[in-house]
């Protein structure tokens, strides 16, 4: 084989490992896509179990208002109260929240679970959960929900409204 032959196959084969690279990162972003995909229905499910416990919270104690949450920090649900407190003719107003939210899709391609609260003017109540996309459990994050708004309820309950 000479020299030409040699530089022909040589060409070839860089010809041939630039179109697996362009394979392979093809490949890459369609599984990019993929993860989107999967966190995207995660999320939606999530964010409408988050709203109906929020609810019902609201629900048991009157005056708290709903709201919607999608912003660039994650997609969920808030409740927020302003309430007004009179003693000794001195005048206070005590806001009371809780804000629960999925983290929007990033590299990692984790699934996160944020609830963030106040009460009676005390930021008091911050948890926050997470798990691998691949191994996510709906369940155990539905479980979660349930109890951060349990807990929630009560240490407001305890607070004496």
């Amino acid at each position: 084989m000479d020299f030409k032959q040699r530089l022909q196959r040589a060409t070839e084969r860089g010809h041939q490992a630039r179109d697996a690279e362009a394979a392979a990162r093809a490949a890459q972003a369609m599984s990019e896509e993929e993860w989107r995909r999967l966190h995207s229905g995660y999320r939606l499910e999530l964010t409408e179990y988050i709203e109906k416990c929020l609810l019902q919270l609201s629900e048991n104690f009157p005056g708290f208002e709903h709201e919607t949450v999608v912003d660039d920090k994650g997609w969920g649900s808030a409740l927020r109260r302003d309430d007004l407190s009179l003693k000794h003719g001195k005048r206070d107003n005590l806001f009371s929240r809780l804000r629960m939210t999925i983290s929007p899709h990033n590299e990692y391609h984790v699934l996160d679970l944020k609830a963030k609260g106040a009460i009676r003017n005390k930021e008091n109540f911050s948890r926050n959960h997470y798990q691998l996309l691949k191994e996510a459990d709906l369940d155990s994050f539905k479980q979660l929900i349930e109890q951060w708004t349990l807990d929630y309820a009560e240490q407001y309950a305890a607070s004496g409204r």
